[in-house]
């Protein structure tokens, strides 16, 4: 069949539409998804007090605190922040010889002898806040758990657990109310008197003083009102020792869970308006309130999936019922445990799950969830002193095992240099401008499941600015990197000094470095050097100076998921 002249033209110039079409549908696309992400600092709008709720961490094994790697790590803690560091141990007051163990510490400082006479011992007690002190660190000093000596149900005492067993086993004689609550006060009095005699009142003035842990669940095995009568008695003891000192409580876990709703109302209203079982008079001292907030992560698909809407819920639920109570509105809220998930000691490689904690998912889940407590706090109208990151060190431990750790073996891991960049933020809060993917509400109410969170949190002083770039999600799956533009508003400078610090899988990240170099079992010195060096907070960039233009300083960089940027900027 012949075909005319006029058909093929048409034709030819139909095909050349088509394909000028579709390359402009493409290049219109490309463009979509190569479009920045906006981020707006404005240093003229502040938003109060950036506080330093980070500076706050906390640990099962209080006999790590002396050993070798523990000395190492707490002393880069007590470097990352200008002001001082807050540490909160559990078993401050469990019998034993001291030794360490996963979810266990003893220090023997209360024992009896034959006759039923109190033996104080403070010399591990003593040796744990010493270590403290000496880095300029403060303790929160925690009331318990029971000693066997006065344990209403002392048999079993120690446990031997290990990562795999059954969590409940941990539960035993330290667990239990005393069997007489004058000698139990009276311990506690004893501490406290001793404490001033030793660091003197205005060092002790600084503390915190605080009643046991998460008695909700296993760690206190008696009733809610067996908890608030041994409140009242420590609380009068601590008061009579010294005056000035500060307690507080009920450290519950999940205020977002009914049981721990209603024990920390119950405590919450004995302590405003309930008759003191020590002292028979209305009501009892308060000077902060703790509770804890945990995420829950889940494998899906063999993707670890974390759940930051879980943690925000618990710590927006706290901060609800607190601002429920008038008087207590604006008292200071220590959230005593603030993590992820609950379990520090259960390792990834029977819980795997727990896949984020060695890379650099912790790191950005740090970063975002962090901001976002802030944001709570002021909705609540809140005061919001400080949120315990419960992560340490684990000594003679296998290398990035997967435990809810800080370092391992003496090597920084990438979480811990989400704090590094915390340390350097000064001043007030700025705004950020907020018509992002995600706000405080949305990331509250449905965690972070559609679109990556790409945020900021940034600060003001008097010549500096600091910006938190981070870009998280819920599901740790690889995707491309998310252009960032950030318009820093407000600077009164025509040329700054610019520092650009970088956490992702090349910067700041030993994780990744371990891994290229095969995740040696034992590494040699020469790693373990390389290692300690790539664990340390690092410059994506050489530092710059850079004009301003109008007041207005813009920068533009891709950020990987699940990273870090820091922009320190100084005139």
């Amino acid at each position: 069949m012949r075909v005319s002249k006029s058909v093929c033209r048409w034709s030819l110039f139909s095909a050349c539409i088509c394909i000028f079409l579709l390359v402009s549908s493409q290049k219109t696309i490309a463009q979509t998804e190569t479009k920045p992400i906006s981020i707006e600092v404005d240093l003229n709008k502040e938003k109060g007090e950036l506080k330093p709720i980070w500076a706050w961490f906390g640990y099962d094994e209080p006999n790590y605190t002396y050993m070798k790697d523990g000395k190492k790590l707490l002393t880069e803690i007590s470097q990352l922040s200008k002001v001082p560091v807050y540490v909160r141990v559990h078993s401050l007051l469990v019998t034993g010889d001291g030794v360490a163990a996963l979810k266990w510490g003893s220090t023997n400082a209360y024992t009896e002898d034959a006759n039923g006479k109190p033996v104080y011992n403070w010399t591990i007690v003593d040796k744990i806040f010493d270590t403290f002190i000496e880095r300029g660190m403060k303790p929160i000093a925690q009331i318990g758990f029971m000693p066997e000596a006065l344990s209403s149900k002392p048999q079993p005492y120690r446990h031997f657990w290990k990562p795999g067993d059954n969590y409940n086993d941990i539960y035993t004689g330290w667990a239990y109310p005393p069997k007489d609550y004058e000698k139990f006060g009276e311990l506690v009095y004893q501490w406290v008197k001793h404490s001033v005699e030793k660091y003197g009142k205005k060092e002790v003035e600084s503390w915190y003083w605080e009643l046991w842990n998460e008695p909700n669940i296993g760690y206190w095995k008696g009733t809610t009102e067996e908890y608030i009568k041994m409140y009242d008695y420590s609380a009068d003891a601590v008061k009579r020792a010294l005056p000035t000192a500060r307690i507080g409580g009920p450290e519950v876990t999940g205020p977002n869970w009914e049981d721990a709703a209603i024990f920390l109302k119950t405590f919450l209203d004995h302590v405003t308006k309930g008759k003191n079982y020590k002292t028979g008079k209305i009501g009892s001292p308060l000077d902060f309130i703790t509770y804890h907030a945990k995420g829950a992560p889940k494998l899906v698909d063999g993707i670890v999936r974390m759940d930051m809407g879980a943690q925000l819920r618990d710590i927006d639920k706290g901060f609800e019922i607190v601002a429920s109570y008038p008087t207590l509105k604006k008292l200071p809220i220590i959230i005593g445990e603030s993590d992820p998930e609950g379990c520090a000691a259960c390792s990834e490689d029977l819980s795997p799950q727990n896949a984020y904690r060695n890379g650099t998912m912790y790191s950005s889940y740090t970063a975002a969830s962090f901001a976002r407590k802030f944001d709570l706090a002021a909705s609540r109208g809140v005061n919001l002193l400080g949120a315990v990151t419960w992560a340490f060190e684990f000594e003679d431990q296998a290398w990035f095992r997967g435990f809810r750790d800080l370092a391992t073996n003496g090597v920084d891991k990438p979480v811990l240099n989400v704090f590094r960049m915390f340390g350097m933020m000064q001043g007030n809060r700025v705004d950020v401008k907020q018509n992002l993917a995600y706000d405080y509400l949305k990331v509250r109410d449905g965690s972070v499941r559609g679109e990556p969170d790409v945020n900021a949190l940034a600060s003001k002083s008097e010549k500096s600015a600091a910006v938190m770039v981070w870009n998280y999600h819920d599901d740790n799956k690889p995707a491309t990197d998310a252009p960032v533009k950030v318009d820093l508003k407000g600077i009164t400078a025509s040329r700054v000094f610019v520092q650009h610090y970088r956490i992702d899988q090349k910067f700041s990240n030993s994780y990744e470095v371990w891994k290229k170099m095969g995740s040696p079992k034992t590494p040699t010195e020469e790693q373990i050097s390389i290692l300690e060096k790539a664990g340390q907070l690092q410059l994506l960039t050489f530092p710059e100076w850079i004009n301003v233009k109008n007041g207005t300083l813009e920068m533009q960089f891709p950020l990987p998921r699940q990273a870090v940027s820091f922009l320190k900027i100084s005139w």
